[in-house]
């Protein structure tokens, strides 16, 4: 399942579910999906997450079938949700996110 970010002044971000679920744990949000960020808490989670990120303790379970496969870094995952969370707090919005089915993707 995926999770998609979203806000009006940016492109939609979905993350696989278990990845947005420990993003929004480092911003310092509960897991519930869907759920939503006002326009002046996003700072503060923007602010959580870039430090969880460069901390480096926040580290996500690598889960791998091929070994040929490249690695992605914390931070490189986080990247896209983190332009997300700064033009929020640039343009003074809120941040919404749901869940979402890949099935979309079949068709």
């Amino acid at each position: 399942m995926l999770i998609t970010f979203k806000t009006k002044s940016h492109a939609d971000i979905a993350m696989f579910e278990k990845v947005a679920l420990k993003m929004l744990s480092m911003m310092g949000h509960s897991q519930t999906v869907p759920g939503a960020i006002l326009a002046e808490d996003v700072p503060e989670a923007l602010s959580r997450l870039i430090a969880a990120v460069e901390s480096g303790k926040n580290v996500l379970p690598i889960e791998r079938n091929d070994p040929d496969e490249p690695v992605v870094s914390l931070s490189h995952r986080a990247a896209p949700l983190i332009e997300l969370l700064s033009a929020a707090v640039k343009a003074g919005e809120d941040i919404m996110w749901e869940s979402s089915s890949t099935l979309g993707w079949l068709g």
